[in-house]
């Protein structure tokens, strides 16, 4: 079996679900993804993020998400797709694509976590308890649909009860 996969570098971006572009699209560039989740205890009941990446990735998150966002926040049944461009490891080869499996890159399911935190801690969407239905992938930069050339997100948002209306 063969994979072709097609360099994001100079390709216009594609609709992702659906035919209808999304309600709102945030980039978040030059920053690295991380993975929110796992916690350490430090004493007398208080626990941190185990991962010093997870503030630097929602800051930058959430001041893309409000940056991107020109109305109220978006509310009712959510459809994300979130592609996230990781760093690829200099041990990795150069001449072709290579999938994002080790664990600098994060569990793709943690990286969720953090970035739907940051779009609602942004006022982006309602809460993300409203979203019903994800799309998301990792790849290395220029290696696939929607990467960016440095470490980033492209976030697409569909209000579906809006869909359902047309």
């Amino acid at each position: 079996m063969s994979l072709t996969l097609t360099p994001a570098a100079g390709m216009p971006a594609l609709p992702a679900a659906g035919t209808n572009p999304a309600d709102l699209t945030i980039v978040v560039l030059n920053h690295r993804p991380a993975p929110q989740g796992s916690k350490r205890h430090v004493g007398q009941g208080h626990l941190i993020e185990q991962s010093r990446r997870v503030k630097p990735w929602r800051a930058a998150a959430e001041a893309a998400a409000r940056a991107a966002l020109t109305g109220d926040p978006l509310d009712g049944p959510l459809s994300v797709e979130v592609a996230f461009t990781v760093r690829k490891p200099a041990s990795a080869p150069r001449t072709r694509i290579t999938w994002p499996t080790t664990r600098d890159s994060g569990d793709l399911d943690k990286l969720l976590r953090s970035t739907f935190d940051a779009l609602t801690s942004a006022g982006t969407i309602a809460d993300d308890s409203r979203i019903v239905e994800v799309t998301a992938r990792k790849m290395h930069p220029g290696e696939g649909l929607d990467a960016l050339d440095a470490p980033g997100a492209v976030i697409r948002i569909w209000q579906l009860a809006k869909e359902a209306t047309r």
